[in-house]
């Protein structure tokens, strides 16, 4: 029983559980400082401070010190005890406290403490678990006794009785311990296995783990570089700006000077008629005959069309010819402007546009016709008659680039029109030119986004992904950047769409493929709409 006495004289007598950060008050008693704490807040109020066993007072709330040695012994304690929290098992003969068991027994059908422990039978028949509430489960349904054995063939624990039933007779048995073995054998091979397993998700989630860090290293990255590109950007468009605001103020100038000086010349003739018809009024206004007739010659009062022809024909010239800005310039100077500029953001990405891609007749299918300027393949219904060539495509319509890509970034254009049935996208040389393994996107070789029956896919290697939605435009971009092994497609709407991404590792140059089943298509470069990638 010494080690309930010794559990009870560690308990606090506030709360009644074993001491938490045990603290001393003058009067020697100790407590957990949480609770004594709790109780002095209680005693301010009255302005008498006490302690609750022996009632002792204190004139000021008094201050706590630490009982490091209870404390030691509290920790030394509770090393040795089991963890309550976890089993809740107590033993069943310390009936005045509780105190956690260690082991159960099956044949007494009890729990017991340390102390118990020492003084319990050690026969055999008195077989020892972990602490358990479970102990009828331990015992042979019929016979209620121990089971000593494991038969393999139901399989079940029995006891010896068991092994004398019928149900049990001619079946292969083993001891408890012999089949616990067995089985912690094989327990041990799956754990192997569950560890082999846990170590490649590890491993799966670690290199998941390390592309993301890339990944959130490389947006930040490019990040600082965009902004640092739009600073510039904005820069440059101020400086645009400003160029183009002068070239409209300087077309102002030059505008407005004949204007002006018209307008000056007309406004002194003007003051000048004014001034003739003051005097006319004024002579008119005279009574005397004699000063009338007597005033200087007013032959010049009548003279008022004198530069009247040349001021009208100056007047409708400059209304006709010269009364409007020159737009065409202003819209040059700010093209070429953004046009620089476009060029400039390329350069920083590193992106080329392909506008010199043309058609190779030499692989195009007997059914295609290809235009003059190697930019337009359309599906023919008389069927020409090239000769068979190995570069050729014989089974499927379908034309290859003379231009081969091997590295870097690069996009490029088509413009499906109002063909129904199409397939774009990039290739290898090696692609096979008969057979179904011709077919773009068939094979390992090559890969494409196509158009049939009103549904867009991306194809490679037989494999169909349906994209969602249907093209708002009939203009399709095609983005490939070599050495990421990325190949993009993009409807070019408004906004941009994007339609699929192939990723894979490219191992010999690219070349651009069309296939045409019904209309035509046509390769259109991408200058035009480069700003709204």
């Amino acid at each position: 029983m010494a080690s309930a006495d010794l559990r009870q004289e560690l308990d606090c007598s506030i709360c009644l559980s074993i001491y938490t950060d045990p603290v001393n008050l003058r009067c020697g008693h100790s407590y957990c400082r949480v609770c004594i704490d709790r109780v002095l807040d209680t005693q301010e109020g009255s302005g008498d401070y006490s302690c609750p066993q022996c009632r002792e007072e204190f004139q000021d709330r008094p201050v706590l010190q630490r009982n490091i040695t209870l404390r030691k012994i509290v920790e030394a304690f509770r090393s040795t005890q089991p963890d309550q929290r976890k089993t809740g098992i107590f033993c069943t003969y310390c009936i005045h406290f509780p105190v956690s068991a260690v082991k159960s027994c099956l044949l007494c059908e009890a729990s017991l403490c340390i102390d118990h422990l020492s003084v319990h039978s050690e026969s055999p028949e008195h077989v020892l678990t972990d602490p358990t509430t479970s102990m009828e489960n331990r015992k042979g349904t019929f016979h209620r006794d121990l089971p000593k054995y494991y038969c393999t063939a139901e399989p079940a624990c029995i006891c010896e009785s068991c092994q004398l039933d019928r149900e049990h007779q001619g079946h292969k048995g083993k001891t408890l311990d012999e089949a616990s073995e067995n089985k912690k054998q094989k327990l041990k091979n799956i754990l192997q296995k569950l560890i082999a397993k846990r170590k490649k998700i590890e491993q799966r989630a670690q290199s998941l783990q390390e592309c993301r860090k890339k990944l959130e290293e490389k947006s930040a990255g490019e990040r600082e570089r965009v902004t640092a590109l739009f600073i510039k950007l904005r820069r440059h468009l101020e400086d645009l700006e400003k160029r183009v605001l002068r070239e409209i103020s300087s077309q102002e100038d030059w505008l407005l000077y004949p204007l002006s000086d018209l307008i000056h010349q007309l406004e002194m003739k003007k003051e000048d008629l004014s001034r003739k018809m003051e005097d006319i009024e004024e002579l008119c206004n005279m009574t005397d005959p004699l000063t009338v007739l007597q005033e200087s010659d007013t032959g010049d009062l009548c003279d008022t069309e004198e530069g009247d022809d040349e001021d009208r024909e100056r007047h409708d010239r400059l209304l006709h010819d010269g009364g409007d800005l020159d737009v065409a310039r202003l819209s040059h100077t700010l093209h070429t402007g953004l046009s620089d500029m476009i060029k400039g953001v390329n350069v920083f990405f590193n992106i080329r546009e392909a506008s010199d891609i043309l058609l190779d007749v030499n692989t195009a299918s007997n059914c295609l016709q290809i235009s003059d300027d190697l930019k337009t393949a359309s599906r023919s219904n008389m069927k020409k008659k090239h000769p068979e060539t190995p570069e050729r495509f014989q089974d499927y319509s379908q034309v290859l680039s003379s231009r081969r890509f091997s590295s870097g970034r690069h996009y490029w254009e088509v413009d499906v029109g109002e063909s129904e049935c199409w397939m774009v996208g990039m290739c290898y040389p090696s692609i096979e030119r008969r057979g179904e393994q011709s077919h773009i996107g068939n094979n390992k070789k090559s890969w494409c986004v196509d158009r049939f029956n009103n549904q867009s896919f991306g194809t490679h290697n037989r494999k169909e992904i349906q994209l969602a939605g249907n093209l708002l435009s009939n203009r399709v971009r095609i983005y490939v950047d070599y050495e990421a092994g990325q190949l993009s497609f993009y409807d070019l709407c408004d906004p941009i769409r994007h339609l699929h991404t192939f990723t894979t590792t490219f191992t010999e140059p690219l070349h651009a493929i069309l296939g045409v089943g019904k209309g035509c298509i046509t390769i259109c470069g991408g200058g035009r709409r480069n700003e709204r990638l």
